[in-house]
């Protein structure tokens, strides 16, 4: 046999029928051994079995469920981008629980746009998953027909849904936006900025920052200065929102960003300028990420565990699928990191 040849037959998808064939039985008697319906010998199903490992079939589990032979095992999950290490945290705490009972993701990424996000869910359901998890409380109109009309389990991850479609998991963002508000003012920071990315549509983003401005005005200081980058919510947008905010406002005592990733972006700006952080200005993120513990000064922000509300969303995915009793609602809670970036944080 030449290499062409070889190389030919490598790239050839093997078929049921030929592993029926190399195995000497019926191409019904192999699918039965491979869906596990019984009606064959022990000797039969290891013979099947590996000429299934031999010949390196792949069975076709999309075309089994349209087949109506099986339940899917598919839960199409939906997050915004997977440049932000928090969106990336969850999605691992859901794989890894889904996991755990035989279930696998489908990965959508929706660009924080609900038009995106609409007609990911239009495809995703032509592929008839066993359930759905979305990451947001804010769908177009026609998504949220859609998934009505779907029948399966729906889980809203991230924003906290009192009123969900069916369930959801996370936090309550504009009270952790409050929390940190009310702790700056506490320490005696009354000219605030903000950096972060376009709001463009109702998010998580938008619920932290109206709790924050509102702590802030209750305890008559003032968010002097918000700026709203058309970027992503990552190092560099933080970096060149600092210069900006600084330049066009100089009473500025403290800043809280969209997120660590913004913050950290933030902090490298002032050290590059010669700033003092906390002593001339203090810094503030959210989301407390994990490369906060190895840095010089411990960054003030707030923690969310985002890999236990992943694994918290699979488990009501389960739950739900198995018929077991599920809460409609499931808070995670939040817990402020006071950090060595601010004044008077007693660290």
């Amino acid at each position: 046999m030449t290499k062409n040849t070889e190389k030919s037959h490598k790239n050839n998808k093997v078929s049921l029928s030929q592993v029926a064939r190399a195995a000497g039985v019926s191409k019904m008697t192999a699918s039965r051994v491979l869906r596990g319906e019984g009606g064959y010998s022990e000797k039969t199903r290891v013979n099947v079995m590996a000429q299934v490992d031999a010949l390196g079939y792949l069975p076709n589990r999309l075309a089994t469920v349209f087949a109506g032979d099986q339940s899917s095992t598919f839960i199409g999950v939906s997050i915004p981008d997977l440049g932000n290490e928090v969106f990336a945290q969850v999605l691992e705490g859901i794989d890894r629980k889904l996991g755990t009972f035989g279930y696998q993701s489908v990965l959508g990424l929706t660009q924080h746009t609900l038009q995106e996000e609409e007609n990911w869910i239009r495809t995703v359901l032509s592929w008839q998953p066993a359930g759905l998890i979305l990451t947001g409380r804010y769908h177009s109109p026609r998504a949220t027909e859609m998934l009505r009309n779907a029948g399966i389990p729906v889980v809203e991850i991230w924003d906290l849904n009192s009123s969900p479609l069916d369930m959801s998991v996370g936090i309550n963002h504009f009270d952790s936006g409050f929390d940190m508000g009310r702790y700056l003012t506490s320490l005696g920071y009354n000219n605030i900025g903000y950096v972060g990315t376009s709001h463009d549509t109702a998010n998580a983003a938008t619920e932290r920052l109206n709790g924050f401005c509102k702590a802030v005005e209750g305890a008559r200081g003032a968010v002097i200065k918000q700026l709203c980058l058309h970027d992503t919510a990552t190092y560099y947008p933080g970096f060149y929102g600092t210069e900006q905010l600084l330049a066009s406002t100089g009473d500025i005592e403290c800043i809280y960003y969209q997120n660590d990733a913004m913050a950290f972006g933030g902090l490298q700006y002032c050290y590059s300028r010669g700033l003092s952080v906390p002593n001339d200005i203090g810094i503030a993120g959210w989301g407390d990420l994990p490369v906060a513990s190895v840095m010089n000064r411990r960054l003030t922000s707030c923690h969310v565990s985002h890999l236990k509300l992943g694994q918290k969303a699979a488990e009501m995915m389960m739950g739900r699928l198995t018929d077991e009793p599920v809460p409609s609602c499931t808070d995670i809670g939040f817990r402020l990191i006071p950090g060595s970036t601010v004044q008077n944080s007693g660290n």
